[in-house]
């Protein structure tokens, strides 16, 4: 670390700042909770499709291991009008709110042939959006059975996560 400090302080405060983002980030799991309406698909959903383990659980709800991050499904009433909401991405609409992990490329083709072997409901189908561009990314979107919206995707290029 001290060597980092030292290199630091050559740079300028943009450059400092980024390291010093860089120097503390350290991932932590993510936990996220979401409504379903049946615990049963939930647990066939995340753990028999997406290979899932699981963890704790008590009438209702039950935490998922969703690729080392905690997702808890609690068992919740439905919105009566079950609208939802999307944005413009990329020429697609895509789904808000919606939660799900950044794989690996190859790992993201390898769970986007799993899911379209078993015939899911894509929202929006396996694809490459800003192709040749910075942040360039394999992303797909479907939902769990009580509707939830699952992104995953993959970049091209890690470190180009949060670049504009």
């Amino acid at each position: 670390m001290r060597l980092a400090a030292d290199a630091a302080t050559r740079l300028g405060p943009i450059q400092q700042a980024r390291l010093n983002t860089r120097a503390i980030m350290v991932l932590r799991p993510f936990h996220v909770a979401v409504p379903v309406d049946d615990l049963s698909a939930a647990r066939h959903f995340y753990g028999d499709l997406l290979g899932c383990t699981e963890g704790r659980s008590a009438d209702h709800w039950v935490d998922f291991n969703l690729y080392g991050h905690q997702l808890v499904c609690h068992l919740a009433e439905l919105s009566p009008t079950g609208a939802r909401c999307s944005n413009p991405v990329a020429g697609h609409d895509v789904p808000v709110p919606h939660y799900g992990v950044v794989l690996a490329w190859d790992d993201w083709q390898v769970l986007a042939e799993k899911l379209r072997a078993v015939g899911i409901d894509f929202v929006i189908e396996p694809t490459i959006r800003f192709q040749g561009k910075v942040g360039e990314q394999a992303t797909m979107f479907f939902c769990d059975p009580a509707g939830n919206a699952l992104e995953f995707k993959a970049l091209r290029d890690d470190s180009q996560l949060f670049e504009r």
